[in-house]
């Protein structure tokens, strides 16, 4: 061969294997990591940055070199709803939980293995997935026969199951690659945890876990012999730097989905944190033991040297929960919802608007805010977006979900046309601008609320209307004032419980009529069934 043509041949071909690995290049740096980190009942005013009194650094650090979200909802009030949409992009009342979050041991497993979800959808992507942390979506186990369940009596059916036996349709078949978790919350059995699809440690004996140092309520049942739940968030670290160091190793971008077990009770700090703060409670010590985890996780990253190749974000899935006893903490000033009006379980706002951080050096301007109005349905589109795939959802899938990656890139414009809350009870409400309507005279259902709470008085004839612009503490029902905005806002709620959708796209079954309550129902029939 002429080597003269070989010198020509390379002068054409360099230029194209530059070019080549150039793409190669920026198809990784556009195809991150991503750590999604859910804290269980912590209020939008629990982190330092946003008034806290207990120091959060790793939650200030996201703040301070990421975007702040001041918006932010859950779909639901309560957890086993919000972990729901959150890995559906699907409304959690769509689904046939109707009200309440899953208790039983044995209630039948909620995410349906035949329907495309964030974790199956990222595999598919090209991601390595993996679950860490608490569950709370149930599974299918194989149960124990009649004769064999009347032995113990542990509560929530939790020795009615064969713990020895695999289970079906938990993570594993909803596609994730790894898992290590518990069942559902450390105040319901079985206290054991689960790799895979079995338990690591059949259970042998009953326990509970007291509430806090306050309250010795607890609730008993199956459990491995060595499990404590002050063990918890050191282990959820432990493994969660495990899998980044091992996955660090590999070509592969990964997703880990961080659900932590805290600051739910019981009150459990671990015995490097307990008794940190003696002016305060156990509580003041979990909370900064939660930061510590993201502390971990933010820490692994930096030492496996994928930090700038990995998108974090952090948020909790529904607002304080006030049967959590704090009367030092409240008296010094703390204000678990900050501004905001209700809790844990309520349709008021500090029932599911929540802390919300996202950090992604190089592509997330530091020390950024978004005042955009998001919610926890919204990460399957968001994240579609990312990968340029959101022309592969297919109709059936992320039915509820807005992409906020505009946000991301500093975007100021609305992401969706209006967001639906959903409280214990089941009850709705419609936020729509600055406009939110609650199909409820109260906060539909609950407990009794933070203190003070029972000094606001806002008189209902059948619903209430807040400007959430002049009255973020819903403290001004404007319900009579505004019968036009009532009936917008009740028709749009009707559209969307009918369509089974609030994105674009053909008509999708909602799993059972969403709308239950009579006395609405009799006020406002177009929410019935179609």
């Amino acid at each position: 061969m002429n080597p003269s043509s070989n010198s020509a041949s390379a002068k054409v071909l360099l230029p194209l294997l530059y070019c080549l690995l150039c793409g190669a290049v920026q198809a990784a740096s556009s195809t991150p990591n991503i750590i999604l980190i859910l804290a269980d009942d912590m209020g939008p005013g629990e982190p330092s940055h946003a008034g806290g009194l207990i120091p959060t650094p790793a939650l200030d650090q996201l703040a301070s070199e990421g975007m702040r979200f001041t918006d932010a909802h859950t779909s639901s009030s309560v957890c086993t709803p919000t972990r729901y949409g959150l890995l559906t992009g699907r409304y959690n009342w769509r689904s046939r939980l109707k009200s309440s979050v899953l208790v039983s041991v044995n209630s039948p497993a909620l995410m349906d293995p035949n329907r495309l979800n964030l974790p199956k959808f990222l595999q598919a992507s090209g991601y390595h997935t993996a679950v860490v942390g608490k569950w709370h979506l149930g599974a299918d186990w194989s149960e124990l026969p009649v004769d064999a369940k009347s032995r113990r009596k542990g509560q929530f059916a939790s020795w009615d199951v064969d713990y020895a036996k695999p289970f079906r349709n938990g993570p594993l078949d909803v596609g994730f690659d790894e898992a290590f978790f518990i069942l559902s919350s450390l105040d319901m059995p079985p206290y054991l945890y689960l790799r895979g699809d079995r338990a690591e440690k059949p259970p042998t004996v009953e326990r509970g876990f007291p509430h806090n140092e306050y309250n010795d309520y607890q609730r008993i049942g199956a459990a491995s012999e060595d499990f404590d739940a002050s063990d918890c968030l050191a282990d959820w670290a432990r493994e969660s730097r495990s899998y980044i160091r091992r996955r660090a190793a590999s070509s592969k971008p990964f997703f880990l989905y961080l659900p932590l077990t805290s600051p739910h009770t019981p009150i459990r700090p671990g015995k490097d944190f307990k008794g940190r703060h003696p002016q305060y409670s156990w509580y003041a010590d979990f909370i900064a033991e939660t930061d510590w985890v993201v502390g971990e996780v933010l820490l692994q990253l930096k030492e496996s040297g994928i930090d700038d190749d990995t998108l974090v974000l952090f948020t909790s899935d529904n607002g304080f929960a006030p049967y959590v006893k704090i009367p030092k903490m409240l008296a010094a000033g703390y204000r678990p919802s900050g501004p905001y009006r209700g809790s844990k379980a309520s349709l008021y706002e500090g029932g599911h608007r929540v802390p919300f951080l996202v950090r992604w050096p190089g592509k997330v301007a530091a020390g950024s805010v978004c005042e955009s109005t998001i919610c926890t349905t919204d990460f399957f589109a968001t994240f579609a977006e990312i990968l340029s795939r959101e022309n592969a959802l297919p109709a059936n899938a992320a039915e509820d979900s807005f992409s906020f990656h505009p946000c991301l890139k500093g975007d100021k414009k609305p992401t969706r046309p209006f967001t639906i809350h959903h409280s214990i009870s089941g009850q709705f409400a419609l936020r729509k601008g600055d406009w939110k309507l609650l199909l409820s005279t109260n906060g539909g259902g609950g407990w009794a609320g933070l203190p003070g709470e029972q000094e606001i008085k806002t008189p209902s004839k059948s619903v209430q209307l807040y400007n959430l612009a002049e009255d973020p503490g819903e403290t001004r029902n404007l319900e009579d004032a505004n019968p036009e905005k009532v009936n917008e806002l009740v028709n749009a709620l009707a559209k969307a419980l009918a369509d089974g959708r609030t994105t674009p796209g053909p008509r999708q079954p909602n799993d059972g009529w969403p709308y239950r309550h009579k006395a609405t129902l009799a006020k406002f029939p177009q929410l019935g069934e179609k």
